[in-house]
């Protein structure tokens, strides 16, 4: 995640200063900033969602295999008690 991060700022700063020595006129660096700046915006705004979605997925199946294995267990426990293993 933090290399990721690392990876993104990096990638942002290195367009940033390519756009800034490019031989053009101010006005025109600003803008294609600002496009950057938006998109780079939209990408973060994608990751963020996808990581959520991908968190609570795992949150559901960490929920689901608890429940099945306490079932599991108290179903061992019972049988053991009982004689039965």
């Amino acid at each position: 995640m933090k290399f990721t991060m690392g990876l993104l700022i990096g990638f942002g700063l290195g367009v940033a200063a390519g756009l800034l020595l490019a031989p053009q006129s101010g006005e025109d660096t600003r803008a294609r900033l600002s496009e950057q700046g938006i998109m780079l915006r939209d990408r973060g705004l994608g990751v963020g969602n996808d990581l959520r979605a991908r968190a609570s997925d795992a949150v559901a199946q960490g929920r689901e295999i608890y429940q099945r294995t306490k079932e599991e267990l108290g179903s061992m426990y019972s049988r053991a008690k009982s004689g039965e293993l």
